[in-house]
C-alpha cells in the first residue's frame, strides 16, 4: 500500500514538471528569504501534524526528483534548524506566558486581600453607624422618661418639723435673733459699772487708757467687793446654762423626730411615683390638669348690657341672625338707648351687684373662718409634735439608762423574791388622768397611732387649770394614803410572821 501511494505521488514527466521542478530548486539567497519567513511564521503558529510526521517527509523527500540528492540534503536540514528555532522560541513564549501567570496570580490575591481589608473596613462602620443608631434610640427613650419624670409633682408636702423649724429660723433672722446671750464674766460687769467714773476722772483718755486703769484697778480690789460681781455672773449662768440644755434636749428631739417622718416621706413619695410611673406608661400624652374651681365662690353679676343682650338675643336669632350680627346689633341697639330706657336693666344689675357683695362677704369670712381654724389646727399639731419629740428623746434617755442598769437589776431580781401579797403603789394623778383621756380621746379618733395618744393626753394635761388638776391630785393622794395604810398591816403580819418562825425554830 506504500509502494501505491508513493508511485501515485510521483510526478510524470511532462514540460511543465520541469518548470514546477526549476521553481522546487531555489537560489541559495531565495532559501535564505524562505528561512526567515518560515521563522517569523513559527512564532505565530504552532507545528502543524504534517511537519512531525516523519513518513510525510519521506514522501516529500520521495515526491522530489532523484537527479538534486544534495538539494533534497541542504532543505532538509534547513527544514530541522527551523524546527529547533521554532521549539526554542515557543519553549520561551510558554515560559513567559507562565511567568505572566504567576503574576498575575500574585497581584490576584494582593486584590483580594485588599477587598477584604475593604469589606471589613465597610463592615466596622456599618456596625458602627448601627451602634450608633442604636445610642441615639436609648438616648430618645431616656429624654423621654426624663421629660415624664419632670411632670412628676408629688402632693405630699414637706416635713412638719422641718417646716416648723424653716418658720422657727426665719423669725429669728426678721427679729435680728432672740438667742440667748452668754453671761458676762465679774470682770467685764464691774468694767462697765465703773467705767463711767474713769472716763469722768479722765476725759482726755482713749479706750486703751481707760481699760489699762480698770485693768490696774481691778487688781487691787478686794473679794469682797468682787463677790456682787461674781454672784451675779454665777446666777446668769446658771440660767443660761439651763435655757440651753432645755433648747439642746429639744433640738435633739426634734431631729429624731424629724428622721422618722422623713422615713415616712420617702415612703409616700415612692408609692407616688410609682403610681404617676404607671399613669405616665398607660397615658403618655397626658394633658395638664387645670386648676379647680372653687364651687361655692359665688359668681360675678352680669351688668346691664348683658342683660338687655339675654333679652334681645331669642328675638335676633329667631330671624336668623348670625352670633356676631346679633352681637353687632346689640351694641348699636344700646348705644341708641336712651337713659330712661337703659334704666330698669341697671336697676336689676345693682341689685345683682349687692347681692354679690354680700355673698362675697359670707364667702369671705366662712374662707377666714376655715383658715383660724386651719392656724389652731397647726399649732395644736406643732404641740403634739414638740410632745412626741420629748417622748422620742425620753424613750433614748430611758433605753441607755435600762441598758446600764440591766445587769444590777437582774442580780437584784435573783436576790429578791418578790411577795404577791404585797400591795401595789397607786397611779399618780397624770395616769389616772391619762386613763378616762384615753378612752374619749380613742371614741373620737378611732385608729389613732399610740404615740400621737400619748402626746396629745400629755398636752391637754399640760393646758389643766390648778382647779382641775387639783380634782385628779386628791384621787392620787386618797389613793397613797389607803396604800399606805395596806403597807402597815402587811409590814405588821410580815413581822408576826417571822417573830412565829423564829420560835418555831
Amino acid at each position: 500500500m506504500a509502494d501505491t501511494a508513493v508511485a501515485s505521488t510521483v510526478p510524470k514527466k511532462s514540460r511543465n514538471n520541469r518548470k514546477a521542478l526549476k521553481q522546487k530548486n531555489p537560489s541559495t539567497n531565495e532559501s535564505n528569504i524562505m528561512a526567515q519567513k518560515l521563522s517569523e511564521t513559527s512564532t505565530a503558529t504552532v507545528l502543524s501534524p504534517s511537519d512531525a510526521d516523519p513518513s510525510k517527509e519521506n514522501h516529500a523527500s520521495h515526491s522530489q526528483p532523484r537527479s538534486s540528492p544534495k538539494k533534497g540534503k541542504s532543505k532538509a536540514a534547513k527544514a530541522k534548524q527551523n524546527k529547533e528555532a521554532s521549539a526554542s522560541l515557543f519553549e520561551k513564549d510558554f515560559q513567559e506566558m507562565q511567568e505572566m501567570l504567576q503574576q498575575l496570580k500574585l497581584e490576584k490575591e494582593k486584590t483580594e486581600v485588599l477587598l477584604k481589608v475593604k469589606d471589613d473596613m465597610l463592615k466596622a462602620k456599618d456596625e458602627e453607624i448601627e451602634m450608633k443608631g442604636k445610642e441615639q434610640q436609648k438616648m430618645k427613650m431616656e429624654l423621654k422618661k426624663l421629660q415624664k419624670l419632670k411632670e412628676f409633682k408629688p402632693t405630699m408636702t414637706l416635713s412638719f418639723v422641718q417646716a416648723m423649724n424653716d418658720k422657727e429660723q426665719d423669725k429669728k433672722k426678721k427679729k435680728g435673733g432672740n438667742e440667748i446671750k452668754r453671761p458676762c464674766p465679774p470682770y467685764s460687769l464691774w468694767c462697765k459699772a465703773q467705767w463711767n467714773e474713769v472716763k469722768k476722772e479722765n476725759p482726755d483718755a482713749e479706750f486703751k487708757d481707760i481699760s489699762n486703769i480698770l485693768g490696774a484697778k481691778w487688781k487691787t480690789i478686794t473679794a469682797e467687793e468682787k463677790k456682787p460681781y461674781e454672784e451675779k455672773y454665777q446666777a446668769e449662768k446658771e440660767a443660761y446654762l439651763k435655757v440651753m440644755t432645755k433648747e439642746k434636749r429639744e433640738s435633739e428631739a426634734m431631729k429624731l423626730l424629724e428622721e422618722e417622718q422623713k422615713q415616712k416621706t420617702a415612703m409616700e413619695l415612692l408609692e407616688q411615683y410609682l403610681q404617676f410611673k404607671q399613669e405616665a406608661d398607660q397615658e403618655e400624652n397626658s394633658k395638664k390638669t387645670k386648676k379647680e374651681k372653687d364651687p361655692l365662690k359665688p359668681k360675678q353679676p352680669l351688668s346691664a348690657f348683658f342683660l338687655f343682650c339675654n333679652e334681645r338675643r331669642a328675638a335676633l336669632l329667631a330671624e336668623n341672625k348670625s352670633v356676631l350680627e346679633v352681637a353687632k346689633i346689640a351694641g348699636e341697639e344700646w348705644k341708641n338707648m336712651t337713659e330712661k330706657q337703659r334704666g330698669p336693666y341697671e336697676e336689676v344689675a345693682k341689685k345683682n351687684r349687692e347681692k354679690y357683695m354680700q355673698e362675697m362677704e359670707a364667702y369671705k369670712q366662712t374662707k377666714d373662718e376655715e383658715a383660724m381654724n386651719l392656724k389652731k389646727e397647726e399649732e395644736e399639731l406643732v404641740k403634739v409634735q414638740k410632745q412626741e419629740a420629748w417622748q422620742l428623746l425620753k424613750k433614748k434617755e430611758k433605753t441607755e439608762n435600762i441598758i446600764k442598769k440591766t445587769k444590777e437589776q437582774r442580780q437584784k431580781k435573783q436576790q429578791q423574791n418578790v411577795d404577791p401579797n404585797k400591795p401595789k403603789k397607786p397611779a399618780s394623778s397624770f395616769l389616772l388622768f391619762s386613763k378616762e383621756t384615753r378612752k374619749s380621746l380613742m371614741d373620737e379618733r378611732p385608729g389613732i397611732n399610740n404615740s400621737t395618744l400619748t402626746a396629745m393626753i400629755s398636752v391637754k394635761w399640760k393646758e389643766l387649770n390648778e382647779e382641775e388638776r387639783q380634782i385628779w391630785n386628791s384621787k392620787a393622794a386618797e389613793a397613797m394614803e389607803a396604800y399606805k395604810k395596806e403597807l402597815e398591816e402587811y409590814s405588821k403580819s410580815l413581822a408576826a410572821a417571822t417573830s412565829n418562825d423564829k420560835q418555831q425554830q
